[in-house]
């Protein structure tokens, strides 16, 4: 929505009026008289002269000043208003949108558009699945699994037998909650109770449900800082004010602190293998975490989509959700994405049964039922053990391209260049660079050589991450460990020269 501008900015529209001369006597006195208005409005418009954003006058105020009647700017406005122009809002007045689209175009698409949607305007996810999915890029940007590890014939084995044995299943229509056997395998292998389970096309789906069912405009959402951007933006476009906790800290203290000044709706927290930063929160943190969340009646959301990736070290403490023994304060976002593949879109939440009831009344709205065949598929191999075993093998995988990949930078990119710890699990090397190295010249520098890495600022409420890289180690073979660090190298020895205008310290093999 555009911000309320000076009375000085609506009135230069009459003063651009007065200096092009135009008054009651240049007006024609033919009917209807809008319609010139109009003309002169959206030609003003289509130059720039009027730019997009700008508070058109009170319709009184461009009335006496060209000495014609209200009604005939009010109805040049709403004529302005139908061609996608302009916009008015009760209260605060009408505000250019848009410039014409194309002569053969009757109306200014973009002026169509519904403000709320007009807020949507990062392009992160956008750009980091298009990157994932083109062949001419080396993709270290979005989270992927170790694909060639996918169990294919046993995926194809499975929906072969469900088609086989059960298709009509397959190709109807299913519960918005999820196909009760799909639930029940869920629950048997990651806790919780069937009838609290709502399936998913995918966890940012979830997100979107949780951000619709929980979150009004206004309302403080505590997150991660930094924290993962697709729940960032979800939160920020449904209206939310965004507050960071600094999850690599994770002091307990300073989380109480803003719950006592912002009052949340809710806490969203990745507590495992923690995306961006490898982090995983002690048993204690967790306890001392659901504690502060019942003394201040405040529900987290935890995403547990990293759990099973452990890749060396023990095993990560018990989740939120099953230390909230009664699941009365968490709810639970879960996805096949990271351990299968992110082209299933196959997620869940778990949470106390009202919330379910609600997200699916919310859900059906625009997804009445995710897919069947996905669904029944995935429930065998579950059910078969095979998911199991390809966990097994994949978690070797990205153990092996982890290690690569560190390996490969450290012999490459000197310390004092680029820092980072290597995780115990997940999926992401999250680097700090020199001082003075900024990341987005380094993403810029490396995607000329067709190498795509991510900037850390998405990551972050407000400022922050500009000096930070995500690095996705398992989405590449091994044997690209190396290209991939000579690649980064180069890119961090030129954005060091733009910092600097002297040569590079970084050493490139």
């Amino acid at each position: 929505m555009p911000k309320k501008p000076s009375r000085k900015t609506s009135q230069s529209v009459i003063g651009l009026f007065r200096a092009l001369g135009v008054d009651a006597t240049s007006l024609p006195r033919t009917r209807p008289l809008y319609r010139r208005l109009v003309t002169l409005l959206e030609a003003a418009i289509a130059r720039g002269d009027v730019p997009a954003g700008m508070r058109l006058p009170p319709e009184r105020d461009l009335a006496a000043s060209l000495d014609v009647s209200r009604a005939t700017v009010v109805s040049a406005y709403r004529e302005l208003e139908a061609r996608g122009l302009v916009r008015g809002y009760v209260g605060r007045g009408t505000f250019v949108s848009a410039k014409p689209d194309a002569a053969s175009a009757p109306f200014a698409w973009r002026g169509k558009i519904a403000a709320s949607a007009l807020q949507a305007t990062d392009t992160t996810v956008r750009d980091l699945v298009r990157a994932a999915a083109d062949p001419a890029l080396m993709s270290l940007a979005a989270g992927v699994p170790a694909l060639d590890c996918f169990p294919t014939a046993a995926f194809q084995r499975a929906m072969n037998h469900v088609l086989a044995t059960n298709a009509d299943m397959a190709w109807r229509h299913g519960p918005t909650e999820g196909l009760q056997k799909f639930r029940i395998a869920l629950a048997d292998r990651f806790g919780g109770e069937p009838e609290h389970i709502l399936v998913l096309a995918g966890a940012q789906q979830g997100l979107d449900l949780l951000a619709r069912c929980l979150i009004d405009p206004g309302d403080a959402v505590i997150i991660d800082r930094p924290g993962y951007l697709g729940a960032l933006m979800t939160f920020r476009n449904a209206g939310a004010r965004l507050v960071g906790w600094d999850i690599t800290r994770a002091d307990t203290d300073e989380l109480e602190e803003l719950l006592l000044r912002y009052r949340p709706k809710l806490i969203y927290t990745n507590p495992t293998h923690h995306n961006p930063t490898g982090v995983t929160l002690s048993i204690r943190t967790r306890r001392e975490l659901l504690e502060l969340a019942a003394r201040y009646r405040v529900p987290i959301v935890e995403d547990d989509t990293y759990r099973e990736l452990a890749l060396t070290g023990p095993p990560p403490p018990p989740s939120l959700f099953k230390l909230d023994e009664a699941h009365t304060v968490v709810i639970r976002i879960n996805s096949f994405a990271k351990m299968l593949a992110p082209g299933l879109r196959l997620g869940w939440i778990s949470a106390v049964r009202p919330i379910i009831e609600q997200l699916a009344l919310i859900k059906q709205q625009v997804d009445p039922h995710t897919q069947n065949l996905s669904q029944l598929v995935v429930c065998e191999l579950l059910q078969q053990g095979v998911f199991d075993a390809h966990l097994a093998t994949l978690k070797t995988e990205h153990r092996r391209r982890r290690d690569a990949m560190a390996q490969a930078l450290r012999q490459r990119v000197p310390a004092r260049h680029l820092q980072f710890e290597v995780p115990d699990g997940g999926m992401y090397l999250w680097c700090q660079l020199a001082p003075g190295v900024r990341a987005r010249a380094v993403q810029d520098r490396a995607l000329r050589e067709s190498v795509m890495v991510l900037t850390g600022e998405p990551f972050f409420v407000g400022q922050g991450g500009d000096q930070q890289l995500r690095i996705c180690y398992t989405s590449q073979p091994a044997a690209n460990a190396v290209p991939a660090a000579q690649t980064l190298a180069r890119a961090i020895a030129g954005a060091a020269r733009d910092a600097t205008d002297e040569p590079a310290m970084v050493r490139v093999v």
